[in-house]
């Protein structure tokens, strides 16, 4: 059954999202009337645009083509990060126009087809773009929308076929409670989100809810360690029903096993820095075997996962500098990243440029954003990256870095940043942050390979 036959125009609040912007892919694909707004450009923005999908920069209501006038005839889709006063979203409502949350949608989308979901609060998007890259080579006729832009193929949408829908499963504002999964795992569960949730105790909760959805424990993977999932656990050096197993580190590559409750693959080649992109891996692997691929055909295409946009990307390789992008915006992420260049890039100093995300998030998770950044040898924080949210009195980044453990730390802008960096005695650099940090990391690259 087609939820959305009788619909011609969709219209997307926030379409430069990356949830939003694959939906609207997906629909424009699918023969349909797709446009929306976002307040500013980016790339995704333009690579819509670049698909023939109008995306408008300013929320007025007379921006609006005809077509989506038509009440009985549109659809409108809006993402949570969007405000409830944004001027379109309250001229949908009140004109009482079928308005929907994202979440909502994929979950209309994904309801009558086998699904493949992932959640976390940490390690969903790469563990997904890996699932993904794993059935695409497997020859599986797979959708998929991802949760960043996977390197092997440019973009967070894939679509080839219904032989399986593979969805990244989002805990902000319990979106992944709409979905209905035929086979899941669960990457993490730390605290977070808790402008949401309020406290630790009810993100966890909203987790177990998820995994109640999969009925039969055999389809349902969980990272060994989190309590009160019932379930296959999956591990890292560690006697969980999954686990990888004699990790070495050759040529810049990981070289492990996976144990299974069947058998063992021996050398499975993976290049993604970290450990816990080997568990990401370990995770995809024991999914895509369990939808029924076999498990030595499924491992062979670890090896030439590139990574997902944002994720520990390499925009210098050189051997004057590193420079490493990342997205990691929350403590044990910042933890994983610095795990991950001591391990490739060891004995070397590390200069950490993080922009915060997040008036509450710095709020909540403020001793321990200390404690992770501590870990670097200098630190430049950029302004907090406000996102939806106004600001928190008490809450800055100066406060943040006076409880940072280190001599070399300071406040930079962006307009002086790149020179900053250029000035530092520090060759390995990793940027890192949700925000808008991301647009500022060519003008850095720049800078260092400038010999003036």
């Amino acid at each position: 059954m087609n939820p959305f036959k009788d619909i011609e125009n969709i219209y997307f609040i926030g379409i430069g999202g990356i949830g939003m912007s694959a939906l609207a892919r997906y629909f424009k694909l699918n023969g349909k009337n797709v446009a929306g707004y976002d307040k500013t450009e980016t790339e995704l923005t333009r690579k819509l645009e670049n698909d023939e999908i109008s995306v408008f920069f300013t929320d007025e209501v007379q921006q609006l083509p005809a077509a989506f006038h038509i009440k009985e005839k549109t659809l409108v889709v809006y993402t949570p990060a969007v405000s409830v006063e944004n001027p379109l979203y309250q001229f949908f409502n009140e004109k009482q126009f079928l308005v929907k949350k994202r979440a909502e949608v994929l979950g209309m989308i994904t309801a009558d087809l086998p699904t493949l979901a992932v959640a976390g609060t940490h390690g969903k998007t790469t563990t997904t773009a890996i699932l993904a890259h794993i059935l695409k080579q497997c020859g599986v006729k797979l959708t998929a929308f991802l949760g960043g832009i996977s390197e092997n193929y440019q973009t967070n949408f894939i679509s080839d076929g219904n032989e399986v829908v593979v969805v990244e499963a989002d805990e902000f504002d319990r979106s992944f409670l709409q979905l209905k999964p035929t086979i899941a795992a669960i990457t993490s569960m730390d605290a977070d989100h808790l402008d949401i949730y309020k406290e630790e105790k009810s993100l966890q909760h909203s987790f177990q809810e998820f995994a109640a959805k999969i009925k039969n424990p055999e389809n349902f993977f969980y990272k060994y360690g989190l309590k009160n999932l019932n379930g296959k656990t999956i591990g890292v050096e560690v006697e969980a029903d999954y686990s990888v197993q004699q990790i070495e580190v050759k040529n810049g590559n990981y070289h492990f096993n996976f144990k299974t409750p069947k058998e063992t693959i021996q050398n499975i080649i993976f290049g993604l820095p970290g450990r816990h992109n080997i568990f990401n891996a370990a995770t995809a692997l024991a999914l895509a075997m369990k939808f029924g691929i076999e498990g030595e055909k499924a491992a062979k295409h670890l090896k030439t996962f590139k990574g997902v946009d944002r994720r520990f990307t390499y925009h210098l390789k050189t051997q004057d500098y590193i420079l490493i992008e990342d997205y990691a915006h929350h403590p044990t992420e910042i933890n994983a990243v610095h795990q991950a260049i001591s391990e490739m890039h060891p004995n070397q100093e590390i200069l950490a440029i993080f922009q915060p995300h997040l008036f509450s998030r710095t709020r909540d998770f403020m001793q321990e954003f200390a404690r992770s950044l501590s870990k670097f040898n200098n630190v430049f924080l950029l302004d907090i990256y406000p996102a939806r949210e106004k600001p928190i009195d008490g809450i800055t980044s100066e406060v943040l870095l006076e409880k940072i453990s280190l001599q070399k730390k300071k406040i930079v802008s962006k307009s002086e940043l790149p020179k900053a960096v250029k000035n530092t005695n520090e060759k390995v650099i990793v940027v890192m942050g949700a925000g808008d940090i991301g647009e500022e990391v060519e003008k850095i690259k720049i800078e260092l390979i400038n010999e003036n």
